[in-house]
């Protein structure tokens, strides 16, 4: 295994720029394990936004390095473009503003 693959911070950087949108979260889209991470995935899923998520529980050195990575220190954080976007607070005031449906080229 190459060093990229196992750097958690170079794999951070590699699901980032390989998925238009991904959402680092806790759990699943269909099992979410908090409450922030129901209401990122709630969002995404309202847009009709086609994303990616990562599932930090299962991978304790992301979900350490996805703070340094971001400057952010909670999670679920979201990813458009290769761009950080927030996390699910950010992405609820972005949605009731219109700018998320925006960025993601979704409609509400």
């Amino acid at each position: 295994m190459s060093e990229t693959q196992t750097d958690p911070t170079a794999r951070i950087d590699q699901i980032v720029k390989n998925n238009d949108v991904v959402l680092f979260m806790k759990g699943t889209p269909l099992f979410p394990q908090c409450g922030f991470s129901s209401r990122a995935v709630a969002i995404l899923d309202r847009l009709g936004a086609t994303y990616e998520t990562v599932d930090v529980l299962q991978d304790p050195e992301i979900r350490q390095a996805i703070k340094q990575y971001s400057d952010w220190p909670t999670i679920p954080q979201l990813y458009a473009k290769g761009e950080f976007v927030g996390g699910s607070d950010i992405m609820m005031e972005m949605f009731e503003n219109g700018e998320l449906q925006e960025l993601l080229g979704t409609q509400a």
